[in-house]
């Protein structure tokens, strides 16, 4: 089991100048939300933004979490 502050420091490691927003969906600690803005993503797809925020949690999907909701953007 992940605790938000977990989450949201495996996302920080991959966005070190970005802002990461992390919250526990259903209160269970396996469904988040994550909110990440991040100059990372300029130029990108929003499906590539998607995939670098789940890389960054990436041995955890499946297992610990079950559920990410993502939003991206650049500031």
């Amino acid at each position: 089991m992940l605790t938000v502050e977990a989450v949201r420091e495996l996302i920080q490691k991959s966005f070190p100048a970005g802002e990461v927003a992390v919250s526990d969906m259903t209160g269970t600690s396996d469904h988040f939300a994550v909110d990440v803005v991040s100059e990372l993503f300029e130029g990108k797809s929003r499906i590539e933004q998607h995939k670098l925020v789940h890389a960054s949690v990436g041995e955890h999907l499946g297992n610990a979490i079950h559920a990410l909701k993502i939003s991206t953007r650049t500031p």
